[in-house]
């Protein structure tokens, strides 16, 4: 569903693109492994940033932004993931409707709110929706003589003007009157979504190269045989 460019936050400064797409969702053992290939140790390159997304959801990509939580992240692409496709398509069109889309966290609470909007994913202009209401809605059956003077275009403006919807690529969109509730309130990101994690210190290790990259010093010269391994863990 989303494909994230983790990148080496350290190495970009020192002008080395060092990164690799995570897919999400993912699994810890997924994301530390890609920290390892990437050079993210937790001690000496630490801090990461998001470069590019890929992602086959329409619109989701002028949402995401280089600095957003992997966890959250996560969270919203494992949402994504239990979705059906008309499910998604309905999300889509929401995206582009542009209630409750400036944060992932909005994002989190769309996919689990989708029940407070009515959508029509074949209807694109105010004409078709005149016909819709008038069969479908109204139940009303228009003489094909008559069809010809009656504005459909004035009357599905107006409906959509009322109903505050929006013609999307996907359809035609409109809030009803369900309450939007806010699950996810930025907090407390349930614990199969919290991913992040450094890759496991190695058991052993040359002497200087540990302390080299755990203590950041320098050292005279040493031998590994003067001196047992650290414990790294």
């Amino acid at each position: 569903m989303i494909s994230a460019y983790i990148t080496n936050l350290g190495k970009y400064n020192e002008g080395d693109l060092c990164g690799e797409y995570l897919k999400l969702p993912a699994t810890k053992e997924d994301v530390k492994a890609l920290l390892s290939r990437i050079g993210i140790d937790g001690v000496i390159y630490e801090e990461i940033i998001i470069t590019d997304y890929e992602t086959d959801i329409d619109f989701l990509r002028r949402f995401l932004g280089e600095y957003e939580s992997v966890y959250e992240l996560n969270y919203l692409a494992a949402m994504l993931a239990d979705m059906d496709e008309w499910e998604l398509k309905k999300f889509e069109a929401l995206l582009e409707y542009g209630e409750y889309t400036s944060c992932v966290q909005d994002l989190i609470n769309l996919t689990q709110n989708l029940d407070c909007y009515e959508y029509e994913p074949d209807i694109t202009n105010n004409e078709e929706l005149a016909y819709y209401y008038i069969g479908q809605i109204e139940t009303l059956s228009i003489p094909e003589h008559l069809e010809n003077y009656i504005d459909f275009e004035s009357y599905g403006s107006d409906i959509s003007i009322n109903e505050g919807g929006v013609f999307t690529n996907n359809g035609y969109v409109y809030q009803n009157r369900e309450d939007f509730t806010e699950y996810y309130k930025g907090r407390h990101i349930p614990d199969e979504y919290r991913i992040f994690a450094y890759p496991d210190p190695p058991d052993r290790m040359p002497i200087r190269k540990q302390l080299e990259m755990y203590g950041k010093m320098s050292l005279p010269c040493i031998s590994d045989r003067q001196a047992p391994a650290l414990e790294t863990r």
